[in-house]
């Protein structure tokens, strides 16, 4: 006997999970498949983890830098496995919390592989949704009036390029890393790559990025990225661009080898490990697709702004739609397709008023618009920029690399987009993303009295900074 649902989702990751919470809230009575753990990538394989690796790391070069605050430590030590632990008890302890706001809500959750069944017995259009459970037991059917798919992403890899877990590795398998690499290549200097250089290099590792582009973070604005280029060069990470890699070349024994094409010319690289970090796939084979009228473009899931497939009572979120695969904005697809299943009129989502974040070291941050976008987009635009080397709180810190770069439309002086790269930019974002939402412009931001000293006063400094009225500079 097939159970009734108002909705269930497909994938119990921060998407899917977030999208429930919403549902109960609003009354509907809703279920969520999940194959693996609740909280799924973000929680297991990516932010969190990730994170907490870096944060180590962080810890530790700060550690072997106490000197230079007057703090004699003697001789600083990493011992990987507690920072592995650390980490788990840190992912461990949000699962919990994960499964706890699940019972609160009285979420029916399946644990198992969920797949969508056409025309039927139970229904006569697409959406019944059949669930082979883990434990073995038999198929459980449930019977939604909506469904949302939240299946997720994983990482892509390279044709030729396996992964072995021993030589060759995706993110996945470097979160379970028992000891650092002594070196080791990182193909794609992404978001993604550029956090694990970062990361693998403070942790003592000889890190060498190979990126296609003519730059590493290609996505970002120029200045960050060139900011970006210089400060991992300076701590130590060899950094190659406009290199296309030949998987076909990788050669594995006590080391592993890979060739890349760089101005015409083959260039040899050896390390004790490879990690391939070129993006992420979408989720959306073995989940029935193929019984419905949705349609897959590109390897994502096609929807209208409000995540609608073609079957309308099947909507999509998160990674396996593409876009900006982010946590964040996974969360709040999830919210627009509750809302707009319950008949609340929900705005679509502007994606250029999202917060953006690099958590390497030095971080990285943005929202809005590129100056390059900007300009290629028909906008006269003016500039301001200001540099953390000119705040005190930056200097308190020893962290006083990096810059606050705002954008500015000259017709109407509304803010277009903001650019960071410092220390803490990944907590100070939100103004900006908030000085977006509000069509605020450099005078209204400038006018907000930061405090001092704060690394905000950078912000209020940059604005200023616009009209060519820095004060500290």
């Amino acid at each position: 006997m097939a159970k009734e649902y108002d909705l269930v989702i497909l994938g119990g990751g921060t998407g899917g999970y977030v999208a429930a919470i919403r549902a109960t809230q609003l009354g509907l009575k809703t279920a969520v498949v999940e194959k693996g753990k609740l909280g799924g990538t973000c929680l297991h394989k990516g932010c969190i983890p990730s994170k907490a690796l870096l944060r180590s790391a962080e810890v530790f070069t700060v550690a072997k830098k106490s000197e230079e605050y007057g703090i004699m430590t003697g001789e600083v030590k990493l011992d990987f496995l507690k920072v592995q632990e650390r980490k788990t008890k840190i992912v461990d302890q949000l699962y919990s919390g994960v499964q706890h706001l699940m019972k609160q809500g009285k979420i029916d959750i399946y644990e198992g592989i969920g797949r969508i069944l056409g025309p039927s017995i139970f229904s006569p259009i697409p959406g019944t949704i059949s669930v082979e459970m883990n434990d073995g037991s038999e198929n459980e059917m449930l019977l939604p009036k909506n469904v949302i798919i939240a299946t997720g992403s994983r990482p892509r890899t390279l044709p030729s390029l396996e992964i072995d877990g021993q030589f060759v590795l995706t993110s996945d398998e470097a979160l379970q890393l028992e000891q650092i690499p002594q070196s080791i290549i990182i193909v794609g200097g992404g978001v993604i790559g550029i956090e694990w250089a970062s990361m693998l290099c403070d942790f003592g590792a000889d890190v060498t990025v190979i990126e296609y582009a003519n730059r590493i973070i290609p996505t970002e604005d120029d200045d960050v990225s060139k900011e970006m280029q210089r400060l991992l060069k300076k701590k130590g990470v060899k950094i190659i661009t406009g290199a296309k890699v030949l998987p076909e070349t990788l050669n594995k024994s006590e080391t592993a080898s890979i060739s890349a094409e760089i101005n015409g010319e083959t260039k040899e690289f050896s390390a004790e490990k490879i990690l391939v970090s070129v993006g992420r796939t979408a989720n959306v084979s073995g989940i029935g697709i193929e019984n419905t009228e949705i349609i897959v473009e590109k390897g994502f899931i096609k929807t209208n702004s409000y995540y609608q497939t073609k079957e309308s009572h099947i909507y999509a979120i998160g990674d396996c739609i593409g876009g900006l695969q982010l946590a964040h904005v996974a969360s709040h697809e999830g919210i627009t397709a509750v809302e707009h299943i319950k008949g609340d009129h929900p705005a679509p989502i502007d994606y250029s008023l999202v917060s953006k974040c690099i958590y390497s070291s030095p971080e990285a941050a943005s929202v809005g618009y590129t100056e390059a976008f900007a300009k290629e987009n028909g906008y006269e635009v003016k500039v301001g920029k200001f540099p953390f080397k000119a705040i005190g709180k930056a200097l308190v810190y020893g962290q006083s690399d990096g810059f606050v770069k705002i954008i500015a439309d000259k017709a109407t002086n509304d803010i277009l987009g903001v650019h960071m790269i410092g220390p803490h930019v990944t907590d100070m974002i939100t103004e900006a993303g908030l000085a977006r939402v509000l069509d605020a412009t450099p005078w209204e931001v400038a006018k907000t009295i930061h405090p001092h000293p704060t690394l905000s006063e950078a912000i209020g400094e940059a604005a200023l900074a616009v009209d060519g009225l820095a004060l500290h500079l």
